[in-house]
């Protein structure tokens, strides 16, 4: 179970990151570019891993790239990045904390990870934790933001089990950069053709951006995809519910909100649906999930060699 514990620390690295980025887009990055602010992000944190790495795609990996890229970089940040600017952070957050429970239903039918009840109680918590924490029935939601916000959930998980899915084929850093490069590089010739010129960016932009690029990108999705290879997918998808909790945890430290008795007893929520999804197994090895091995092993040719 350390191995398990290890990963899990990992794996939560990406939702804190990511629980930064409303605030740092709100207030740093060039608002009305989603697309070319995406692209921004994309780009460097691929260039980036890629130099680490040094690994082109070789056989079907050029187009799962493009998939990938697709559902998890591309289309992904261009609609968080208008859910960013057309909803408060609570809304945002909370459509995107149904991410756990739309994952372990994917995974269950993509690579045989039934959800055993407690990863769905923990589903059901921490999702009740978030909305308890975040929304407080003030106003109408941005019915455009909300979709984004939702569109966005819905593809990334997709596209987070199938990287799980294929990621025998292929070590962390090299497919991370692959789907970095592949989504930025889509969004290019569409963010000109959609928003024209791209946007000036001061020097509080070049800052936002470098943050994101490096942190919330680059380190925070090679983060997340080495523990979809190391965890079933319920519990990645419930870690990732630390990402409303960073929210409001930075909006405490640095906006001065005040932490109400309402958000602690949904943080707390959140937290015990986090510990729901703590994978177990009788042997206290890593948790590997039914049908894992079998999905692996097809993966696989002659001495153990990935197939291309």
């Amino acid at each position: 179970m350390e191995g398990n514990a290890r990963w899990s620390v990992v794996t939560a690295v990406a939702p804190v990151a990511w629980g930064t980025t409303y605030y740092v887009t709100d207030a740093f990055l060039p608002a009305g570019h989603p697309l070319y602010g995406s692209a921004f992000r994309a780009l460097p944190a691929g260039l980036l891993l890629l130099a680490v790495c040094r690994t082109l795609p070789r056989g079907s990996w050029w187009w799962k790239s493009l998939i990938l890229g697709v559902l998890n970089m591309g289309g992904f940040f261009a609609l968080v990045y208008i859910a960013a600017q057309r909803l408060p952070t609570s809304v945002a957050s909370a459509v995107m904390a149904t991410a756990p429970l739309v994952m372990m239903l994917i995974a269950w039918a993509l690579v045989s990870e039934r959800p055993p009840a407690w990863h769905l109680a923990g589903a059901a918590v921490g999702v009740s934790g978030v909305c308890l924490m975040l929304l407080t029935g003030t106003g109408s939601p941005d019915p455009l933001g909300v979709a984004a916000s939702g569109a966005a959930m819905a593809m990334s998980s997709l596209g987070y089990i199938l990287a799980k899915r294929w990621s025998a084929q292929a070590g962390v850093l090299a497919s991370t950069s692959w789907q970095l490069l592949a989504g930025g590089l889509l969004l290019l010739p569409l963010a000109a053709a959609v928003e024209g010129s791209p946007p000036a960016l001061d020097g509080a932009a070049l800052l936002g951006f470098g943050y994101v690029t490096v942190v919330a990108t680059a380190l925070a999705f090679a983060a997340w995809f080495a523990g979809l290879r190391h965890l079933p997918a319920a519990t990645v998808g419930l870690v990732g519910l630390l990402n409303p909790v960073t929210g409001v945890l930075l909006g405490t430290a640095i906006a001065g909100e005040i932490l109400t008795g309402r958000q602690l007893g949904g943080l707390l929520l959140v937290l015990t649906g986090v510990l729901l999804g703590r994978p177990v197994t009788r042997s206290g090895g890593a948790a590997e999930p039914a049908g894992w091995n079998r999905m692996r092993d097809a993966s696989r040719g002659v001495g153990g060699q990935p197939r291309k």
